[in-house]
């Protein structure tokens, strides 16, 4: 039975990099700025999003790059970012089409237990909030963030495929 759930690892790996486009246009002092309410600056945002995307994947599947993103002490740049989400994305996609599911996982040292159906919900819902936190970012600077919503996504899919989303 196909659950759909590896189109959402889809939608997110697209969004991830589409964002990651959009960011690396950006001079310094904007990837810098930040206000309240949101996890720090776009700079810092990025790097613990798909640091923890990258984690998320290690608890699946139990492999990992080396180093981590989180063992990073400076930023490593787009390419590093855009490789590292490629990395990450297609690896919980392949987890969601053939992973089992329901097997329990240990998670903080042995202190919390949660199947891995969660730790999928998590990434998923962690990657949501902090794009939007970012586009948050962008816009309080006068900058148009990316269409990230599952609408821009289905056009994307068509476009890729030399196809229009609209009828007519």
């Amino acid at each position: 039975m196909t659950t759909g759930l590896p189109d959402f690892f889809k939608y997110n790996l697209w969004a991830n990099l589409r964002l990651l486009d959009a960011c690396a246009q950006l001079s310094d002092v904007q990837l810098d700025a930040t206000m309240i309410g949101t996890y720090g600056s776009v700079r810092e945002t990025l790097f613990h999003m798909l640091g923890s995307e990258e984690g998320y994947a290690h608890h699946v599947t139990g492999t990992a790059p080396t180093p981590r993103l989180k063992e990073l002490t400076a930023f490593p740049g787009f390419d590093e970012l855009r490789r590292r989400a490629q990395l990450s994305g297609k690896a919980l996609i392949t987890f969601a089409e053939q992973g089992e599911l329901n097997r329990l996982l240990s998670l903080d040292e042995g202190t919390y237990e949660a199947p891995i159906m969660i730790v999928l919900i998590q990434a998923i819902n962690h990657t949501v909030d902090h794009r939007s936190q970012i586009a948050t970012l962008l816009s309080q600077q006068g900058i148009e963030a990316p269409d990230l919503d599952g609408w821009s996504y289905n056009d994307a899919m068509y476009a890729a495929q030399g196809k229009s989303s609209h009828i007519g």
